[in-house]
C-alpha cells in the first residue's frame, strides 16, 4: 500500500532541564517515519503531532561523550520494510500499539 512519510529535523540546541546534561549542546538531526496513507494513519499522525508539540517525541542520550537527539518511546516505523524487527513493514500491531502509547 501507499504510504505518507512525516519529517522531523531537530537542529543543534542546548539541552534543558531534565535532559542528562542541562545546558549543554546537543547534536541533531533528521528522522523519517512512515505511516498508511489512509485514516487511521491520518488519526496517528494527528496524535504524532500532538506528541511532538509537547515535547515527547525525541529525547537526549549521550552517546560517545556527544548529546545527541534520539527518538523517545513513541515507536516509529522507520522503514518500508525489513517488519517488526527492523522498524519497518509489514506490522500487523503497529497502528494498535502506537495508539496505545500515544
Amino acid at each position: 500500500g501507499t504510504a505518507f512519510q512525516p519529517l522531523f529535523k531537530m537542529s543543534y540546541s542546548c539541552s534543558k532541564v531534565g535532559d542528562p546534561h542541562p545546558g549543554q549542546p546537543y547534536k541533531g538531526g533528521n528522522f523519517c517515519a512512515f505511516l498508511p496513507d489512509n485514516n487511521e494513519g491520518l488519526n496517528i499522525a494527528k496524535l504524532l503531532r500532538k506528541a511532538f508539540d509537547r515535547g515527547l517525541t525525541f529525547q537526549i542520550k549521550s552517546c560517545n561523550g556527544e548529546e545527541r537527539v534520539t527518538w523517545g518511546i513513541i515507536p516509529h516505523k522507520t522503514s518500508m520494510d525489513g517488519g517488526k524487527a527492523r522498524n519497518g513493514y509489514p506490522d500487523a500491531q503497529y497502528l494498535q500499539e502506537v495508539s496505545t502509547v500515544l
